[in-house]
């Protein structure tokens, strides 16, 4: 039987990845379309050290990779996870001892899958495609012994290309060249047919034009994406979706290669590790954006693990929302359903109806989030929820889609004075709909208290100039003292008076009570 009691989730599946620079387990849970990460960790191993100089992996190197290895196969078998996927890329597919290698992590139980550089780069686009739908542009993957780019529009992507440009490949390129080595990168960019005509949304056509996204992938990217964030002062944690333009992104890579990797590594979640890749990773982006010529970069999280997972999932589960495939099964944990949230989103949606073209999602959200919410301790609630919706890790949604969700539970709270973190985020105009969702949310559940029979009997609509609540005359008594208050101040906030009608129970005939303005209370 498998033990998910260590992390209160399913452990569904698990990829180790084995990398030129790390040797990482993953074990993802949740929604197949939005998978959770339940466990993730790495050994720095460094497999491809020594593939510039000699060729082989260094033993040192292979011990330690074989050390995580054994104890990745034990929680897998402690935790009775059947489903792993294992594979390997740029060092161990060079090297001379990579299949002596291999036999030895097979001997532990796993099936080692050595990835061809197209295929990197191939699971890399999907992950990104993933991460992003209907995203257009270059995906760049920088590991550890190459880079793989690759082109994507919609659901396409190229073969793409893999070439010897990781981030200790750029190590041994330096001392080759002096310290020198723009001008190197550029070349076998240009070589590889990734000059600035390469520049193309379409993956069918290298014709090439500028004006796209360059999609970064990989953990230096991320750090760099981390330092961004933290010159930026930006009130947001996750470098997932965090998006420059062109022009900020060469800044940025330019201030990144006269850093002192000392001074970079004292930044919260840079690791002294990276802080040394990032100059080498940053000349390289520097080439990248003068050949490629992108409009935009953005940093993705998701990339070859995920482009897998993405990969094996049938066509209807690819095409499924991953905010809303990841939110409902978050807001699942917390009684938070997502046919609960549907029928709150849409009882609340005749009197505040969403203003902007595909909100709806957002909206749908930011209903499961402030259900979910209740389950927290009253004094939690806010702060809490606050928290989940800007820096959880939810796909699909942009700054100002999370600042949204975040006034959206802080209405629903009671709580209008949003935090000044919100304002940074999304326009007044934004927040004051989000506020507006919250606060007809609150009406609905104090008055129904989750019920479907609640929900049935009742609705909230907009006449003319009012707001009007009707009830059903078997359900007249929903209506409390509490309910007056947030009906009153919802009105208020939407600038209507506001009145109570009862019709009929099961009836859509007219009113058979006028509607009369409540007292204010």
């Amino acid at each position: 039987m498998r033990d998910d009691g260590l992390f209160g989730k399913h452990a569904e599946r698990a990829i180790v990845d084995i990398g030129s620079n790390t040797v990482r387990a993953v074990i993802f849970g949740g929604s197949p379309r939005a998978p959770t990460v339940i466990h993730n960790e790495k050994v720095t191993a460094r497999l491809g050290r020594d593939i510039a100089s000699d060729g082989e992996l260094a033993e040192e190197s292979i011990e330690l990779a074989m050390r995580g290895l054994r104890r990745y196969a034990l929680i897998f078998d402690d935790l009775g996870i059947d489903d792993v996927t294992t594979v390997a890329t740029a060092a161990v597919r060079e090297a001379s001892n990579g299949k002596a290698f291999l036999a030895d992590v097979e001997a532990l139980g796993f099936a080692p899958r050595v990835l061809s550089g197209e295929e990197e780069a191939r699971f890399s686009a999907h992950g990104v495609l993933g991460a992003f739908p209907g995203a257009s542009g270059i995906v760049a993957d920088l590991g550890g012994g190459s880079l793989e780019l690759v082109r994507i529009d919609g659901d396409l992507s190229d073969d793409g290309t893999t070439l010897p440009l990781g981030t200790l490949r750029l190590e041994a390129l330096r001392e080759g060249h002096d310290g020198k080595i723009a001008k190197p990168i550029a070349q076998m960019l240009k070589q590889a047919g990734w000059g600035s005509a390469a520049s193309t949304s379409d993956p069918a056509d290298a014709s090439g034009r500028g004006g796209q996204s360059l999609y970064l992938v990989g953990g230096t990217f991320r750090a760099m994406a981390v330092y961004a964030m933290h010159q930026a002062k930006t009130p947001l944690t996750d470098p997932h979706g965090y998006e420059l333009t062109g022009k900020q992104a060469a800044k940025l890579a330019s201030r990144i290669e006269k850093a002192d990797p000392s001074t970079v590594g004292d930044i919260p979640r840079i690791s002294s590790m990276r802080a040394e890749k990032l100059p080498d990773a940053a000349t390289l982006l520097s080439v990248l954006l003068k050949q490629l010529q992108p409009d935009r970069i953005v940093f993705s999280s998701w990339g070859l693990r995920e482009g897998i997972i993405q990969e094996g999932l049938p066509d209807h589960m690819k095409r499924q929302d991953p905010l809303l495939a990841g939110i409902g099964v978050f807001g699942t944990m917390y009684g938070a359903s997502p046919v609960l949230a549907t029928r709150v989103a849409g009882w609340t949606v005749r009197a505040v109806p969403t203003r902007g073209r595909g909100e709806e999602r957002l909206r749908l959200a930011a209903t499961t989030l402030s259900l979910a919410a209740m389950q927290i301790e009253p004094n939690l609630r806010v702060q809490h929820a606050t928290e989940w919706a800007l820096y959880k890790r939810w796909l699909g949604l942009g700054p100002e889609g999370r600042a949204m969700l975040a006034a959206t539970v802080c209405a629903n709270g009671n709580v209008t004075d949003l935090p000044d973190a919100l304002h940074l985020l999304a326009e007044p105009e934004q927040l004051e709909e989000a506020i507006c969702w919250g606060l007809a949310i609150r009406l609905c559940r104090r008055l129904a208290t989750r019920s479907r029979k609640g929900l049935q009997a009742s609705s909230l609509v907009r006449d003319e100039d009012r707001l009007v609540l009707r009830l059903e005359e078997g359900h007249r008594d929903l209506f409390g003292v509490p309910n007056e208050k947030d009906l009153r101040q919802l009105s208020e906030r939407l600038g209507l008076d506001y009145a109570l009608d009862i019709v009929p129970d099961d009836s859509s005939e007219p009113i058979i009570e006028p509607a009369v303005p409540i007292p204010t209370i």
